[in-house]
Formats: C-alpha cells, structure tokens, sequence
C-alpha cells in the first residue's frame, strides 16, 4: 500500500535536512520511501513524501522519530487509474 505523508517542519527545513543528512530517513526495516516534493513557497517548510508498505505500523514508528521535528498527515493513496477501474471508468494511457 501507499502512502501520501504530509509532512510540516516545526522549525523550518534547517533542522531536519541536518538530522536526516547525519542519521537518513531512520525508516523502520518493511517501510520504503518512494519519492518526496517540498513546496516552493520560499519557507520550504512542508514535504510531500510516498511511501510504500504492507505494514501501516511502520508509519507510526517513522513518525515517532521525526515528531519532534515535524507535524504529519498521512493517507493512503492509489493512483488515478486504479480509482478509474473502481468507478468503472477507462484511464486514458496517454492524456489528451
């Protein structure tokens, strides 16, 4: 399953681009990171991470090292062809 994590900095990005390149991610073994996006509104202050596992826990034991640094949202997410096939409707494979 995935995961869409957003992610807001208590501090601004200093603080956890300095722990992350010292310790990395710290995920959890079973919890992987698929891809990030920070939002450029010149705070660079919230992040948009995917990740993927079969074991939603994992989330919780990621989160809890970060938490002092970081509030967190977390939802699961499928991609918009899969939400097509589940109302029924063709995904284009290509977009107009």
């Amino acid at each position: 399953m995935r995961y869409m994590v957003v992610e807001t900095y208590r501090s601004g990005p200093g603080p956890v681009y300095e722990r992350a390149a010292r310790q990395g991610r710290m995920l959890p073994e079973g919890l992987r990171y698929v891809d990030s996006w920070v939002v450029d509104d010149g705070g660079l202050d919230r992040c948009f991470q995917l990740m993927e596992t079969d074991d939603p826990a994992l989330l919780d034991v990621w989160l809890a090292r970060w938490s002092d640094l970081a509030t967190f949202e977390v939802h699961p997410v499928i991609t918009s062809a899969e939400a097509a096939a589940r109302v029924d409707v063709a995904w284009p494979t290509d977009p107009p």
